[in-house]
């Protein structure tokens, strides 16, 4: 079936217009003009209703997000973000405010009711009462051992980052409390409108730490330094969370980039381990 045969037979009625969009590595994505001039988005591929889950559940606890209009496992229509505006100063500042409003959501227990993706990884979410042990355990160490039993990540590397992971109390604390997480915030993930709106895209949901959704914000160039200063009027920020822990938070992320794509990442894996061994 096409995917406009497939649109039509889970909206009624077929697109007006269909065109490619990018990011087309996991699912087959594509922008739709409807008959009526709604702006549409369309995946298709595979583990898209736990996409389409995440997106309403932040949608739920007020982040900009796509709002789902159908979602199976292989089809998901949802709404199109305005994407033409500038990444400027203000939208930095709107930014922070929606990720610190984010960040405010709170639960008893780090991780989630379900296990989510990132990057169309699984991504496991038991819930766990302390940060350090599901930081340590469920990101670095699984994610670690993926890379590894992908043939990515070598066994000396993986039993440095098992070291690392059994010493993290030297270097973290517990939080106050967990935190509602985007969990992939990448440049490509946030969308500014036309009128400074900032919408949001592709999460990998779960309750942790800030810090390590803010770490994550400096690897790629997400944010500058507007964001911080915003996000820090609005949600403390420890001292030394610059000079030491984003690196050590950053070692999640760069170890799922590993995974995917291969050794270009493990320059960085390894400067970090170097670092806190």
């Amino acid at each position: 079936m096409s995917l406009e045969d497939a649109i039509a037979a889970a909206l009624g009625e077929r697109p007006a217009r269909t065109r490619p969009l990018g990011g087309g590595c996991i699912a087959q994505v594509a922008a739709l003009e409807m008959p009526d001039g709604r702006a549409l988005v369309a995946k298709r591929g595979t583990g898209l209703e736990l996409e389409g889950w995440m997106l309403a559940y932040l949608r739920r606890h007020g982040l900009n997000v796509p709002e789902v209009l159908y979602g199976t496992d292989e089809l998901l229509i949802m709404t199109r973000l305005d994407d033409a505006g500038t990444q400027d100063a203000a939208a930095e500042a709107r930014a922070a405010e929606a990720i610190a409003a984010l960040h405010a959501h709170t639960a008893e227990a780090f991780g989630l009711e379900r296990d989510t993706l990132i990057g169309g990884l699984h991504q496991p979410n038991p819930q766990t009462t302390s940060w350090l042990a599901f930081f340590a355990e469920q990101r670095l160490v699984y994610m670690a051992e993926e890379a590894h039993r992908a043939g990515r990540l070598p066994a000396a590397d993986l039993r440095a980052v098992e070291a690392l992971a059994g010493r993290l109390g030297r270097y973290l604390a517990e939080p106050a409390r967990p935190a509602l997480l985007h969990g992939d915030l990448w440049g490509g993930n946030v969308l500014v409108a036309r009128d400074g709106t900032v919408g949001f895209i592709d999460p990998a949901i779960y309750y942790g730490h800030p810090e390590v959704e803010l770490a994550f914000c400096t690897l790629f160039g997400t944010f500058g330094e507007r964001f911080f200063r915003r996000y820090a009027d609005l949600a403390r920020l420890e001292p030394g969370f610059f000079e030491e822990r984003r690196d050590l938070y950053n070692l999640y992320p760069l170890l799922v980039h590993v995974r995917l794509f291969g050794g270009g990442y493990l320059g960085g894996v390894r400067r970090i381990l170097a670092r806190f061994a």
